[in-house]
């Protein structure tokens, strides 16, 4: 099959190179704009634009999709099929027309859960015990598509976000290819999404990475995972912002005020309004990250009330 891809973050590259390695031919990949990075804000092309490059694959980075001259590009190609991953760029209804066998996304997770733009991390922050990828039918609707195929994946008390991004946009490719199979057999069984359960998964705000040590141990060893590696848990310790980057939980009643820091045997645990949590790994402002021993080792940390 002729295929357009559409992507522009790391979590589209396994699928674009599953393409690239298959029979079929990508004859253009569609990519957001280079953005400013780094220090010197210089633009920088996007993971799925470096890929496509060392490919030979044409390049093409509209602002939109919504102009006759995009559109007249896109029909030229004369594509059997438009594969979407994180693309980030809303497709029109002249667009998914324009295949012959439309457009299909895969999208990080077991829909109709956690549609929207942080599927991965709302998983974890809601202590969900699997997750996956779906392979479904672009509509204009957010991720409302008739559902092609899932591939599940089990969610670990040791995940955080990174690791399962990793795991799923693995398992994008692999469900991909199997629906490419499937469709060049005219065997695709397309499954309606139940409306009644849907969830939404809202994007990560920078804000939702302050600690309330009122939470249970539990919520914030989900939140000191969903949130690693962005925007990364954080509390105030002595006045600056101190980043938890790991984190676990200690069974038994903390008996002490929410966010008091008991010390013993090299270890820093924390109260919370359920139980302990045990710091692992901590970053201070214009530091490196660093176990907790290290930390320990320059600051006297037994009895500080971290969140003050």
């Amino acid at each position: 099959m002729k295929i357009i891809f559409a992507g522009t973050p790391d979590f589209a590259v396994p699928t674009l190179q599953m393409l690239i390695d298959s029979e079929h031919q990508v004859c253009a990949v569609y990519t957001q704009p280079d953005r400013p990075a780094g220090r010197g804000r210089k633009l920088k092309p996007g993971p799925v634009k470096q890929l496509a490059q060392a490919a030979g694959i044409p390049v093409h980075q509209p602002e939109t999709l919504k102009t006759d001259r995009d559109l007249l590009q896109l029909r030229s190609f004369d594509a059997d099929l438009m594969v979407v991953v994180a693309y980030g760029i809303i497709l029109p209804q002249s667009v998914l027309e324009t295949p012959k066998l439309g457009c299909i996304n895969v999208h990080g997770s077991l829909l109709p859960r956690w549609r929207g733009a942080a599927p991965i991390h709302r998983a974890l922050l809601a202590g969900d015990r699997e997750t996956g990828i779906t392979i479904m039918q672009v509509v204009k609707k957010l991720d409302a598509g008739d559902m092609l195929h899932k591939e599940v994946c089990e969610i670990t008390a040791q995940d955080t976000s990174g690791d399962l991004h990793d795991r799923l946009a693995a398992l994008g490719a692999i469900g991909l290819q199997k629906v490419l199979v499937q469709l060049e057999q005219g065997a695709v069984v397309a499954e309606k999404q139940d409306e009644n359960l849907v969830t939404y998964a809202e994007k990560l705000q920078k804000s939702e990475a302050q600690l309330d040590w009122n939470q249970s141990a539990i919520e914030l060893d989900r939140k000191v995972r969903g949130l690693n590696p962005w925007p990364v848990a954080q509390t105030s310790y002595q006045g600056k912002a101190l980043r938890i980057w790991k984190a676990e939980v200690i069974d038994g009643e903390a008996g002490l005020p929410a966010g008091t820091v008991s010390c013993h045997d090299k270890q820093v645990d924390v109260a919370t309004g359920d139980g302990w949590l045990r710091l692992l790994e901590v970053q201070l402002p214009g530091g490196k990250r660093m176990d907790v021993q290290a930390f320990m080792n320059a600051h006297a940390v037994d009895g500080v009330r971290l969140g003050q």
